[in-house]
């Protein structure tokens, strides 16, 4: 599902315009993100949870050379699905 098809989703499911639902989207998605580069955790419950994480610097490889690199430390997204999505798409397959 790209952008476009979760805003009509959006749209439909909350009985609102496609414009509107793209708003909300754009908000929340800026929001998040906002928050997370902040050092903030946003938590939505049953859904999941954003936060940052530290990445220690680490010694690679270059696969195509094999020569040996640094890679810097990285202050990464994270996100960790909770109980109720973890338990929807874990649902087995309905028999036909």
């Amino acid at each position: 599902m790209n952008k476009n098809e979760l805003i009509d989703a959006i749209a439909q499911e909350a009985d609102v315009t496609k414009a509107a639902a793209g708003r909300v989207l754009d908000a929340l998605t800026s929001t998040v993100v906002k928050a997370v580069a902040s050092g903030d955790s946003v938590t939505l419950v049953g859904f999941g949870s954003f936060k940052s994480s530290t990445r220690a610097a680490r010694e690679g490889k270059n696969p195509k050379t094999g020569e040996k690199i640094k890679i810097p430390a990285a202050t990464v997204p994270k996100f960790s699905a909770g109980a109720g999505f973890k338990e929807a798409v874990n649902k087995p397959a309905k028999k036909k």
